[in-house]
């Protein structure tokens, strides 16, 4: 934020009552903890730690990553393992859909490490893990949360011909400070895969910002305002947390009315849908942004 908004951030001295959540509980969230434990499926929302999990399991929506754990790619925000990646598991798309089918999940949201090692840097699994979903559970409506595949249009293809509800792909931060926070992404390269989306049959896009990393309050809004100029339909604004001390730190933390004044600054510009608090993350409910 600018020195303009200093009453809305507060410094990073242990975080704030507002980051603090109660464990996760309710008769839905216990039964799918069981499953998962007994039959040792992985989801985002368990190896992550999400802090809105128990809401999200609640509402019969889980988070999926596939392509492995490990990302060639080492952006100073993500918890995720950097390295040289295991080959490719071709079951996986199966398994996949067989979890969601065990869970009794009704919107699944799907997202994959970075995998620039690959010819097709994983595309060609990410269409056949949408269409082995479609096929064993027919129900459930779909949204991946895709990496940039370089920009490569024959790659985006793939994703767009399974035709997911809605197709994600996260900013994760403002231009100025891309290079540091995403390293061998482009924020340009980002806009230009959102608006290809969009122009090539996309049913929904979809874009994610994290807070309090040093941005100024003019460059989240002006982010915000090239999302909806390649038409990106839903953004999400969150807080950053720092996943270890060798991560990037956090500058700041915001007050949840700044949040709240992004969240109205969105729909005024007329995204669909704003997700905007220190709690959200890319797939918070994202059960409500396929309509």
């Amino acid at each position: 934020m600018s020195s303009t908004t200093v009453d809305n951030v507060l410094p990073p001295k242990g975080k704030p009552k507002w980051l603090r959540v109660k464990l996760p509980t309710g008769k839905k969230y216990t039964q799918l903890r069981g499953l998962v434990d007994k039959y040792d499926l992985h989801t985002i929302c368990t190896s992550g730690s999400c802090p809105n999990m128990g809401e999200c399991w609640g509402e019969g929506t889980a988070t999926f990553m596939i392509l492995g754990n490990v990302c060639t790619r080492s952006c100073g925000f993500c918890g995720v393992k950097t390295g040289r990646p295991e080959s490719i598991d071709w079951a996986e798309p199966e398994k996949v859909a067989r979890s969601i089918k065990i869970m009794g999940i009704k919107h699944a949201v799907v997202t994959s490490v970075d995998r620039d090692d690959l010819k097709d840097m994983g595309s060609i699994i990410w269409a056949e893990t949408v269409k082995a979903i479609r096929r064993m559970n027919p129900e459930t409506t779909l949204e991946t949360l895709i990496p940039d595949f370089q920009g490569i249009e024959s790659h985006l293809d793939r994703v767009l011909h399974v035709a997911p509800e809605v197709i994600s792909h996260n900013m994760e931060t403002v231009k100025r400070l891309t290079r540091e926070v995403r390293i061998q992404a482009k924020y340009e390269r980002s806009l230009g895969v959102l608006d290809y989306l969009k122009k090539n049959g996309a049913n929904r896009t979809k874009s994610g910002i994290m807070l309090g990393l040093g941005e100024l309050e003019e460059e989240v809004i002006n982010t915000m305002q090239d999302l909806r100029n390649v038409n990106v339909d839903v953004v999400t604004l969150g807080q950053y947390l720092q996943p270890s001390k060798k991560h990037l730190p956090v500058k700041e933390f915001i007050l949840p009315e700044q949040f709240k004044k992004y969240e109205e600054i969105g729909l005024e510009m007329g995204f669909r849908h704003v997700e905007s608090g220190a709690l959200v993350r890319s797939s918070y409910k994202a059960h409500k942004h396929i309509s």
